[in-house]
């Protein structure tokens, strides 16, 4: 067996992309794509790694945090579900702004994955 050293982001990308989910008998990812804004600590960690794996993970640049995360809600409500975007943000305001969003979700019971910034 062989190691393959990732970073954490790269792993967590990887990851993601290796779920799937069965839609009317044909194998799917169940990530669609990503949004996400970035500065600060995510640029150089998830954004480079969603920028290498742009074919399998579409990633799309957001100006805002809250819209990203509902624009990720209402793909979920029109896939009845069955397919889930991710919404990123860089650490500060950008967190914050997703948590609307996130009760949203939750109220309504779509999923959505955030991945809100930690430090600088």
């Amino acid at each position: 067996m062989n190691t393959l050293r990732l970073s954490c982001s790269h792993a967590l990308i990887k990851y993601l992309i290796a779920q799937k989910i069965m839609i009317d008998g044909k194998k799917m990812p169940l990530f669609a794509g990503a949004f996400g804004i970035y500065g600060h600590g995510n640029v150089a960690c998830i954004g480079q790694a969603m920028e290498e794996f742009q074919d399998e993970l579409p990633g799309y640049r957001g100006h805002h945090e809250q819209n990203m995360a509902l624009s990720g809600i209402g793909y979920a409500r029109a896939m009845r579900r069955k397919q889930i975007f991710i919404a990123t943000s860089s650490v500060g305001p950008g967190s914050t702004n997703m948590v609307t969003a996130a009760a949203v979700a939750l109220s309504n019971r779509l999923p959505i994955l955030l991945l809100p910034g930690d430090t600088f």
